[in-house]
Parts: structure tokens; sequence; C-alpha cells
């Protein structure tokens, strides 16, 4: 039998719906998981768990006779901790700043609350979410539920962590180069980036072409259920012109998919690659018409487009932080800083080579409706590690910064394009692999399609812990 606290959320609505289960009775079971397992697990950077069980007895309510239950009544959802709470601290997981309580809560929070949802906990982050790692100074090391000895990637890492771990029935995220598709792959989740302006953010963050808030769940149904939540137009944002693009789940019979397990000159792990034709393989069972391609992207061109949008931005602003505050900042913060400012590529550059992005991957998508490619290269990163000075091997290949596993960040120069994280499959150190399901610009419709597919023929084993007699395996492989 399921735990409670590792159902879906579909089945949690459908228990209150039937009266087989109440919001009090799964919101108790959330938190006794919690007081269990965050010890080890860490994946909270705020805890409401009082509010909560007040807010869940009102949910409880609405699913009595003549109430009117909202499409999240009584669902427990966790908050990426950067999206503000208003009365609450925004700290960026920094000690560099003294946290001030938010005056206004996040549009994509606003909605979870007005649907039902209830925030039982804000999650950990990297430093000033600037990194695939979920370690800080502020709250100390997230760790992986699947592999405590690796980290559960960052910067969203608390939001995944917390899916695996069972502390979470929904959670939400941010990706400016991964930073929500990274941790879904680590934690064997599922995490949504959809196209710039699909969920509106409130500025200034939200007029940066990179940056998404987006859902993370343990299915894809739950990821769409929280997205259709997330996603439609608001005023403070200008950039939200995109209507909110219902999302309904369906087949793949007829779409035309492009993989490609190694893009450009991307290393990628033998694990990882494998795992992605698997998916291939699995989609072209499903109906789909697979082909693999190869993506003449370069590494090099990716990380050019991200320094010339990042280098004189947050970079500057941390390292002149760190000047002020000597010894506060983590290393691999410091690191990103000093590494933006000397690494500056000028505009132009930048804008030349953030077209040649986009159009390789426009040339993809006038042949096909969908794309696969792994979601990082690397099969883990260790818990509690800056990689300073100890290099990250993928497949033979030594990386500039371990940071150069992600690839992610293309999709963030091409923000148009809506891309689904799901799990592929395991690497041998018992740690998930995932693979980043890209459609059209602006057709989420057919990520969910290809993400549900996938889920179905190799997915099996994700949707909870197999605790077989232990809460976490203890893999004691190198990463």
């Amino acid at each position: 039998m399921t735990p409670l606290h590792y159902l879906s959320a579909g089945e949690a609505l459908r228990l209150f719906r039937t009266r087989q289960l109440s919001p009090v009775e799964l919101m108790r079971a959330v938190v006794e998981r919690a007081e269990r397992v965050e010890p080890d697990v860490n994946a909270f950077a705020e805890q409401m768990f009082e509010q909560a069980l007040r807010a869940a007895a009102v949910a409880e309510k609405e699913y009595a006779s003549g109430g009117q239950p909202r499409p999240l009544e009584g669902l427990p959802v966790a908050a990426k901790e950067e999206q503000p709470l208003a009365g609450h601290p925004v700290t960026d997981g920094t000690l560099l700043r003294p946290p001030q309580a938010a005056g206004e809560t996040a549009i994509g929070l606003s909605r979870i609350q007005a649907a039902g949802g209830i925030l039982h906990a804000r999650t950990t982050t990297s430093e000033f979410c600037c990194m695939p790692l979920s370690h800080t100074r502020r709250w100390g090391t997230t760790r992986n539920p699947w592999h405590l000895e690796t980290a559960a990637g960052g910067s969203s890492g608390g939001s995944g962590a917390a899916l695996a771990a069972g502390t979470a029935f929904l959670a939400t995220g941010s990706d400016i180069g991964g930073s929500l598709r990274a941790p879904a792959s680590f934690t064997g989740v599922v995490g949504f980036k959809p196209p710039h302006g699909r969920n509106p953010v409130l500025p200034p963050a939200g007029l940066d072409t990179y940056y998404h808030h987006g859902p993370m769940a343990r299915t894809v149904a739950d990821c769409a259920l929280l997205q259709n939540v997330m996603a439609g137009e608001d005023p403070r944002d200008p950039h939200s012109r995109l209507p909110a693009a219902r999302i309904e789940l369906g087949d793949v019979r007829g779409l035309r998919v492009a993989c490609c397990p190694m893009p450009g000159d991307f290393p990628v792990a033998a694990e990882v690659a494998a795992n992605t034709r698997a998916v291939a393989h699995a989609l072209a069972s499903a109906g789909a018409a697979v082909t693999e391609i190869e993506l003449d992207w370069t590494l090099d061109m990716v990380k050019q487009a991200l320094w010339a949008h990042f280098g004189t931005g947050l970079a500057a602003e941390v390292l002149e932080l760190d000047r002020q505050n000597p010894g506060v900042i983590t290393p691999y913060c410091q690191a990103f800083a000093r590494k933006g400012v000397e690494n500056i590529v000028d505009a132009e550059t930048g804008r030349a080579v953030e077209a040649a992005i986009r159009e390789r991957l426009d040339a993809v998508f006038e042949r096909f409706d969908a794309l696969i490619v792994p979601t990082l290269g690397a099969t883990a990163f260790a818990a509690g590690e800056d990689y300073l000075a100890e290099q990250v091997v993928v497949d033979g290949v030594a990386l500039e910064h371990f940071s150069d596993a992600s690839l992610t960040p293309a999709f963030n120069v091409g923000s148009a394009h809506p891309v689904l994280a799901v799990p592929s499959g395991w690497a041998s150190n018992g740690v998930p692999t995932g693979v980043q399901v890209v459609a059209g610009k602006y057709d989420d419709g057919t990520a969910f399609r290809v993400g549900a597919a996938i889920e179905q023929t190799v997915g099996a084993g994700f949707v909870r812990i197999p605790l077989a007699g232990q809460e976490f395996p203890q893999m004691r492989h190198d990463l």
C-alpha cells in the first residue's frame, strides 16, 4: 500500500472528494514524514506546519456536502524560498544581506493559495540561486533522498528533495539556467520550465527573458495540475502576454520526435546517454516517429551567451557584497562571481551567439514536434562539495567548471520553448537520471504529452521512493 505521503496529488484529490481521506489527515502525514526525514534531507528553509494544519481544517469543510473545493484544495505545496511570500523573509540563502520580510507575494504563490493549495514549507536553494548545488552557510546542506551523499541539485534543490522525500505533494521552482530542471533530474521528479511570458513573475526578475517560475511534482499529471494554476497573464508582469494554455495529457501517436543523446561537444556520461536512448525506444513503441539527430552546438557557445547575460549583473553585485563582507560567502558563489566578472563577453558577441543557438533550435523544429536531450551529462554531484580544486570528469572529459555538466542553459537562451524535465532511468550510483522534453515555441501541450508517454513506459519506480525496508538507500558508489 502506498504511504499517504507518497500518494500522487491527483489521487489525494480523488480521495478528498470521495471522503476517504481528509486534508487534515494528509497534512499530518506530511508533517510526520518531515519530522522524521528532515534531519537527514534538510530540504526546508522555513516550516509553517501549524498554520498549514489550520488551513487543512478549513479545506476539509469544502469537501463536505455543499462545499466548493478549488483545484488544489487541501494539498501541501512547498514554495522555493527565493519566491517572495508576504510577511516572510527572502534571504536568497545568503548571510551577506540581512533578511527582510517580503511586502508582496509572488504571483504564482498567490494563485496556488487562491486555488486552495496550502503552503506548508519554503525550500532551500543554492546561495543567490547561482549554481546547480544545494548547500549554503545559512541553511547547511540539502541532500538527495535517493543517495544522501549526493546533492539534490540546484538551485531549486530543496523543492526536488522535498518531493522525492515525501514531504511535499507539489512544489515551485525557478529557472534561469536550469535551476528547476537540474534538481528534477537528480531527485527523479518532474519539473516544467514554461515559455517565457506564460507564468507571470513580479518585476524586475520577470523582465529577464532567461528567467521562469514553474511547477515541480512527482508525476507529469501532477505537474500539469500545478501549471494550470500558475499560468496566465498578470498586469504586474509586462512580459506575461501569453494565455493560460490549459494542459491536457494525450498520446504521442504520430508525433515527430528528435532524440539527441550527446548534443554537440557536451560531454555526457555513458549511462545518461544510454538512458536517453531507452527513452527514445519507449516513445517509438508508444507510436511516435523518433529519429536520432546531432545538434551543432558547442559548450563554448552556450557559455559565451550565459556570461554575456550574467557577467555584469548578479556576478558583479555578489563580488561587491563579498568585498564588503569578506569570508561570509560560500566558496562556490565567490568563484561564480569572480568567473562572471573575469569572463565578461561583450553584449554584441552575446547577442550573436544567442542568435546562433536559437537558429539551430529553429532548424530542429522545422522537422520535428519535440526534442529529447539529457538534462545533465553527469550522474551526480557530491553533497556539500564546492568543486573549487576538484574537477568533474564526464565521459573522460575534465570539465572547466562542474556547472558545464548541465545541458539546460541553451533552452533559457531559447526561452520561448517549453521544457519538461522527466526521469529517464538510473545511474549505477543509485541516483536518477533525466531527460528534457523540448517542444516548439509556446507548445506546452506537446511537451506534456511526450513527458507522460515517457513516464508510462520508463518512469516506473519514480512515483515514490522504493523503501525496501529502509528510509533511504545508502548507495556507496563513485559519483
